[in-house]
């Protein structure tokens, strides 16, 4: 039978814990009924930095359920390095592992799906999310623009999926060989190359407490993804500077000629304007490739991705 992990990062998520424990309690205590999964298998609360009662509660779950081990990391290192400190703290004992967020929104009877998909020989079941009702206007309608984009840059990302996804023992080994601190899992995924498969599933509405992606963070984790999988915002700005340069000739040709006609007239809107907005295209342009060189900077440094400070088998 599978010896099945599921890696849940946690931050600040006393609200919602206990019921997450108790749901997920119940799901493997269901699939071990029904021969799915061994008794071996178990549930992986990773504590990234948590500044409530988080880590108490999973020590408190870890102490009454057989079911439940704890990873606490050293300190705040976000949602992504969180997953990956579950996965690669267990990964020895799993022959798959799954990952999904602590705030009930993703269906945990899409496990079984996950788990049928894993026996037909894939290596990453990924949950897809078969619509967006529960999401607001606007955040149904810029996901759309996110992944549209990313497909633009050449980003090989799956429509509609977060991090809710199933992964074989070999899949994570080799997700283990990735080493880039700026981590964007949606992205490093499916750069593996191994058999897939999706599961579409409802995703509900957060059970308890407040969301760990408000705007401010939405977009930085888009911008994160975008700027670590795509060189093309660098050659688009290449792409402008030519056509702009190609104008600067058209118009030096044109104003030379209004000078020989003696048609001169005074430019000063259109300096002002010209001087403007190539202004401001240098200084967009020096931030894109600054956020570049930053991100090497990063990686340079070679600093760990997470460091575990407790770990409760």
């Amino acid at each position: 039978m599978i010896t099945l992990y599921i890696v849940v990062p946690c931050y600040n998520e006393e609200e919602v814990l206990p019921e997450t424990g108790r749901r997920l309690t119940k799901k493997m205590q269901e699939l071990c009924t029904k021969e799915l999964i061994s008794e071996e298998s178990r549930i992986v609360f990773v504590d990234d930095g948590s500044k409530d009662r988080t880590w108490e509660l999973i020590e408190s779950m870890h102490g009454q359920n057989t079911y439940v081990n704890g990873i606490k990391l050293s300190r705040n290192k976000g949602h992504q390095n969180a997953l990956m400190a579950g996965m690669m703290t267990v990964k020895g004992k799993a022959d798959a592992i799954i990952t999904l967020d602590a705030d009930l929104q993703d269906d945990i009877n899409a496990i079984d799906g996950f788990l049928q998909k894993f026996k037909e020989g894939c290596d990453v079941v990924y949950g897809v999310r078969s619509s967006r009702q529960t999401d607001t206007f606007f955040k149904r309608h810029t996901a759309l623009f996110f992944y549209r984009l990313m497909k633009s840059l050449g980003v090989d990302i799956v429509y509609n999926h977060a991090d809710y996804r199933l992964m074989s023992k070999r899949a994570v080994e080799a997700l283990g060989k990735f080493k880039e601190v700026n981590l964007f899992l949606r992205g490093v995924v499916p750069l593996i190359g191994y058999r897939s498969g999706t599961v579409e599933y409802e995703r509900h509405e957060r059970f308890a407490g407040e969301s760990k992606y408000p705007l401010q963070k939405m977009l930085a984790f888009a911008w994160e993804g975008i700027t670590s999988f795509s060189v093309k915002p660098i050659r688009l700005i290449a792409a402008v500077g030519g056509i702009i340069f190609a104008i600067s000739i058209i118009m030096l040709i044109y104003f030379l000629i209004v000078f020989a006609a003696g048609h001169t007239v005074p430019g000063w809107t259109s300096l002002i304007i010209s001087i403007w907005a190539i202004g401001g295209l240098q200084i967009l342009g020096t931030g894109i490739i600054g956020e570049y060189i930053g991100k090497i900077y990063l990686e340079a440094k070679g600093r760990p991705q997470y460091l575990v400070e407790d770990y409760l088998e």
